[in-house]
């Protein structure tokens, strides 16, 4: 049999960079294959060059993958030059930053298709309000540092006439019952069975986490992050919660998965980043494949995050439910910064959603406005062109630099006084001016949502300014 003869051109004409990862290649044939027919021997090497992961421990070729993976860590990824199909709702009320993100994100070798809802504005990685469908990849910044950030809204038989009537006993009950920010937490906190996962003792990351989420559990962020009692019209019959039409109480909350989800947003982006390095303009929208153990470590920590997040809620209102002496009616929660697997166009995808609600066919929902402003308990309409999404509240208009910059307290307080709102905490970058007009951006997606109800704060807590 003839002795096999390559050269570097054959394992570039396959593929391979031109780094030492060829020179290792041609010693390692030389060394274990040199009696390998030339097909067989670029098969091989055509292998190694697509799955390096599974010869990292192999006798001829672990140097090679190792080289390979190096120089996969370092050289940035070229992006496509069109875009994946994308739809942009209120596309005139949104600023062009946040529409240039997406757009970068859509040529990401791994998108499929992308939206953009009306309350979009320019975040990191995928603009606040960005939808992207992504084949077997996770992109953490495309989940966002805040996992499984959620509304949660309790109804109750109580007439709207007590917040008023009895407004002490509510500010009360808030400021002994809810917890915000990096240091405040419950001093007794809660038993959760989520603390029995199997992801805090086999995630590395995770687990160091473990001691810090029971502390958080039942507290809230900071930031945009509230606790408030506000009126409920229900406004839809035949709704699929069960209440009846008319006037009630509510408690609404949002918050996400505290120090939890921002850690391990962290260690995974940071990661991701360095397996799949983009250009700069795309730099934080690096994907973890999820055939790989870091991208199942991500998904499945992502997953935990979300829950922790839901359990947060539940904490919560289960305090104030018991400071009421009242059950509710319904509970009504959605989550956004967070990717499901979801059927799109007839195939599985990873779908993101930073910053926007699941709105598939009858899926229950709360779109926020602000703290002077109505919110919406909504029903998604399944609109395939939104990728089953709607806004998750009115999104900003000015930052919070901006914000504070240009709004005074004595504007704020006197809108507070014109809508009737006692507000505990918040800073200026949190004032009603600061956001869109919520019932514009309602207007907006009407072919993604139908309305079932408002909810109108009146007591709202947010962390201190």
């Amino acid at each position: 049999m003839a002795k096999l003869k390559l050269r570097g051109k054959d394992l570039k004409d396959i593929g391979y960079p031109q780094t030492k990862a060829i020179s290792l290649a041609l010693d390692a044939m030389e060394k274990y294959y040199k009696k390998e027919t030339r097909p067989k021997a670029l098969a091989a090497l055509k292998d190694v060059l697509t799955y390096p992961d599974n010869y990292l421990t192999h006798d001829a070729f672990s140097k090679v993958a190792k080289a390979l993976l190096e120089n996969k860590h370092t050289e940035s990824r070229a992006l496509n030059t069109e875009r994946a199909p994308f739809k942009i709702y209120g596309e005139d009320q949104i600023e062009q930053g946040a529409k240039d993100q997406l757009y970068t994100a859509l040529t990401l070798p791994v998108s499929r298709k992308g939206a953009l809802m009306p309350d979009g504005h320019q975040g990191y990685g995928l603009p606040i309000g960005g939808v992207l469908a992504t084949e077997n990849a996770v992109i953490p910044y495309g989940v966002g540092v805040d996992i499984g950030c959620r509304m949660c809204l309790s109804i109750y038989d109580i007439a709207p006439s007590y917040l008023e009537g009895h407004k002490d006993k509510y500010i009360k009950i808030l400021q002994e019952h809810t917890k915000f920010g990096a240091n405040e937490v419950q001093k007794k906190p809660s038993p959760h069975d989520i603390f029995d996962r199997e992801e805090f003792r086999t995630i590395p990351v995770v687990k160091r986490l473990k001691d810090r989420a029971v502390q958080q559990l039942g507290s809230s962020g900071g930031g945009n992050h509230f606790v408030e009692f506000g009126l409920v019209e229900i406004s839809e019959e035949d709704n699929d919660f069960n209440v009846p039409p008319g006037k009630y109480v509510g408690v609404l909350s949002h918050s996400g998965s505290r120090g939890l989800g921002a850690n391990v947003a962290k260690h995974y982006t940071d990661l991701a980043m360095k397996h799949t390095p983009l250009p700069k303009e795309a730099r934080h929208l690096g994907w973890l494949d999820l055939a790989t153990q870091e991208g199942q470590e991500y998904w499945l920590a992502m997953n935990l995050a979300g829950d922790y997040a839901s359990a947060c809620h539940h904490d919560i209102h289960k305090r104030i439910a018991s400071a009421l002496g009242e059950k509710p009616l319904a509970i009504i929660e959605n989550h956004h910064n967070f990717a499901w697997k979801e059927l799109v166009d007839g195939q599985e995808l990873i779908v993101h959603r930073k910053g926007a609600t699941p709105a598939g066919k009858n899926v229950m929902g709360i779109i926020p406005g602000s703290m002077t402003a109505p919110g919406y308990i909504v029903k998604g309409l399944g609109n395939e062109q939104s990728l089953n999404s709607a806004s998750h509240g009115a999104g900003r208009q000015m930052s919070r630099t901006v914000a504070k910059r240009n709004i005074t307290h004595s504007e704020l307080h006197k809108t507070l006084a014109d809508y009737g709102v006692t507000l505990l905490g918040a800073g200026l970058d949190e004032a009603p001016m600061a956001y869109k007009d919520i019932t514009k951006v309602m207007a907006q997606q009407k072919d993604l949502v139908s309305l079932s109800g408002t909810f109108h704060p009146k007591i709202v807590r947010m962390d201190k300014a």
